[in-house]
């Protein structure tokens, strides 16, 4: 039926997008082998970062240099590893890594599938550029959201001013709401990692389930309900700790 009339609930506006697997197109990006890229969320949508699906086929690898930008990668399913400076870190399920600008990564998996998120690095004068940084969502503790229990928050990264990004990951019970509908200049970069519910964006509301991605940019309004009998989750980006001149 969705192929006979061209059905799908995939949105792309000015201000959002929501994208679901069923419409993923794969590219074929330099420096991958025998892996799926497919680029989610980039410039050419309206974006200022670049949000990319990596699907390892069998000794899948992708290699290069992070130039003038930084990365942060988070395993979804199965397990992969990463070489920085070269030490070889494996990350199981919920392993991640920020990688900072100048750096040479070499990315390797066997059947498993990498969440990445791209931006250019803003210098903070006075600051040096952060580290590299790995971890796994497990070691992280969830915090109540603005003292809510049902509603809790994993913060991936550390709170320095050195990062220019965030990378949080969000966890409701049935029934939690973000508490208020948020419209502020962050931009986000998000992924449904479990459960379903709805998703206000800008004066729409969507339907979302695990796989579905979103892209809001600054100052879209934004709501989230959990709905169904499971926990729903969501990994997703956005800028911080700059001048917005």
């Amino acid at each position: 039926m969705t192929e006979l009339f061209g059905a799908t609930r995939n949105v792309v506006k000015e201000r959002y997008a929501l994208l679901t697997p069923q419409g993923h197109v794969t590219s074929y990006l330099p420096g991958w082998e025998n892996a799926k890229c497919v680029v989610l969320i980039s410039p050419a949508m309206g974006a200022q970062f670049t949000q990319y699906l990596i699907t390892f086929e069998k000794d899948g690898h992708g290699r290069g240099n992070t130039g003038k930008t930084e990365f942060f990668g988070y395993v979804i399913e199965a397990s992969a590893s990463v070489t920085l400076d070269g030490k070889r870190h494996r990350m199981e399920a919920g392993g991640f890594v920020y990688i900072p600008p100048n750096r040479d990564i070499h990315f390797q998996g066997s059947n498993a599938k990498l969440l990445l998120f791209q931006k250019k690095y803003e210098p903070l004068a006075g600051t040096d550029a952060p580290p590299p940084f790995t971890g796994n969502q497990r070691e992280v503790k969830g915090a109540p959201f603005l003292g809510n229990e049902d509603a809790r928050l994993q913060v991936l990264l550390p709170d320095n001013p050195a990062f220019d990004m965030a990378v949080n990951i969000f966890t409701y019970q049935p029934g939690a709401t973000l508490p208020f509908v948020e419209t502020h200049i962050m931009e986000h970069g998000l992924l449904m990692l479990s459960g379903q519910g709805v998703y206000r964006l800008d004066a729409d509301y969507h339907p979302v389930q695990a796989a579905d991605v979103i892209w809001m940019a600054p100052y879209c309004p934004q709501w989230f309900v959990a709905m169904g009998k499971t926990p729903a989750s969501y990994i997703y980006y956005k800028d911080v700790n700059r001048d917005p001149m």
